[in-house]
């Protein structure tokens, strides 16, 4: 019995230190981060409401076939469009997806761009693998469309599947299951600049997940950082790579398509 009080008392202090203010605060966000321009919430505040739940339908885009003047960045068969952080992509291909794999580095396009609609097909590890399916979407090399598993893994509002990671949560959480297929449909409007250099438009987002809207003409406050404040500190170049993050964890993806808008198609 004896044995069985010391074991339940270790056990004890044992749950005070794993759930001590201090990890919760990191797992689930932060106080001591900088404000959001509205004044409401800090950067991954964790006070900040999550998105309300949306059942997305069955298969929105699943599948698309690229149209006609699109360039097909992966499907399927090589890495033939991308670029690792050290040459040639580390990243496995299995049947007809990329898988990341832990320590492989990112992935990069090796044409950049700027005004475009991106098409992107991904899975989150299945349920009971290690890891919470942190990986993302990052449009021109700089700003981060978040994929992540919080279903199974609680975390702050702006670092949900789906948000412009520290900036915006999405509209409404329109995630799938851990090993489910999903889709990003985006339109993307790089920021502009005047001729002195000053910031005349900040870059533009609107996403579709799962054929749900989740952002809507979002304006970024610059590229993505970890508890940060975003911002335009300098003139940034009109174009980038789609670069897809490696994380740690088995994110998969396929389908990847994409359409550069022209100058001449815009309004």
């Amino acid at each position: 019995m004896r044995k069985i009080v010391f074991f339940l008392l270790f056990l004890a202090a044992g749950l005070v230190v794993v759930f001590s203010p201090a990890l919760a605060e990191s797992l689930l966000g932060y106080k001591d981060t900088p404000m959001l321009p509205s004044g409401k919430w800090h950067v991954h505040d964790p006070d900040r409401p999550k998105p309300a739940l949306v059942t997305p339908g069955a298969g929105f885009s699943h599948g698309a076939a690229a149209p006609s003047d699109a360039i097909v960045l992966f499907d399927g068969k090589d890495f033939s469009q991308w670029e690792g952080t050290q040459g040639e992509p580390q990243w496995s291909i299995h049947e007809d997806y990329m898988e990341a794999k832990p320590h492989s580095g990112d992935i990069h396009t090796k044409e950049k761009f700027g005004d475009c609609q991106l098409h992107v097909e991904f899975a989150e590890p299945p349920r009971g693998t290690a890891g919470d399916g942190n990986s993302g979407v990052f449009l021109q090399g700089l700003y981060e469309l978040q994929v992540f598993d919080n279903e199974a893994n609680p975390i702050y509002a702006d670092g949900q599947c789906g948000a412009l990671y520290g900036q915006s949560p999405c509209l409404v959480n329109a995630c799938k299951k851990p090993g489910e297929w999903q889709t990003f449909d985006i339109v993307f409007e790089p920021a502009r600049w005047k001729e002195n250099h000053e910031l005349a438009r900040p870059a533009m987002i609107t996403v579709l997940q799962n054929g749900v809207l989740i952002h809507y003409q979002q304006p970024l406050l610059g590229p993505t950082g970890h508890r940060i404040l975003a911002k335009y500190s300098a003139e940034l170049p009109a174009t980038g790579p789609v670069t897809l993050q490696e994380h740690g964890d088995p994110v998969r993806f396929r389908n990847i398509w994409i359409r550069p808008i022209k100058e001449e198609e815009k309004p």
